[in-house]
């Protein structure tokens, strides 16, 4: 399988947020890289194309896009 990822991804299990609008969903983020993420969601419906993650142990904020949707994880990218 052609891994077309800007940057390699290293695995890790944080929480996080997915941000959008005035709501919040809970989320594991489970690897991360320079430019994207994957992480776990409950549910992704709703979840618009575009929002902010953030991850808690590191407190930070990064605007993001979903590349691809698989059940309840998404692949987003950082920008």
């Amino acid at each position: 399988m052609n891994d077309r990822r800007i940057s390699k991804r290293r695995r890790v299990l944080k929480a996080g947020k997915v941000v959008f609008d005035t709501t919040s969903v809970d989320c594991v983020v489970r690897d991360l890289s320079d430019s994207g993420a994957g992480v776990q969601v409950d549910s992704p419906f709703g979840i618009p194309h575009e929002f902010s993650l953030t991850i808690l142990a590191d407190h930070s904020n990064r605007a993001c896009r979903v590349v691809w949707r698989k059940q309840k994880r998404l692949g987003i990218a950082f920008y």
